[in-house]
């Protein structure tokens, strides 16, 4: 089974970015980041680029995922 793992939150809270923000910025409600940051849902490809970018951070220190 795959682990996520997400490290959004220290990354979104480097950035000084509220969870409001952030999701304005990658059109996600508030809610999705809520939840990427708990590791409690899977970001789509599509998504994980617009966070990346958004924070100017790589994807892959962003959201890791252990098999």
């Amino acid at each position: 089974m795959t682990k996520f793992i997400s490290n959004l939150k220290k990354y979104r809270q480097f950035n000084e970015l509220t969870q409001e923000e952030l999701a304005d910025k990658v059109n996600v409600r508030r809610e999705t980041i809520a939840r990427l940051e708990n590791a409690k849902y899977n970001p789509s490809l599509e998504l994980a680029v617009r966070i990346s970018k958004a924070l100017d951070t790589p994807i892959e220190e962003l959201f890791i995922f252990k098999l």
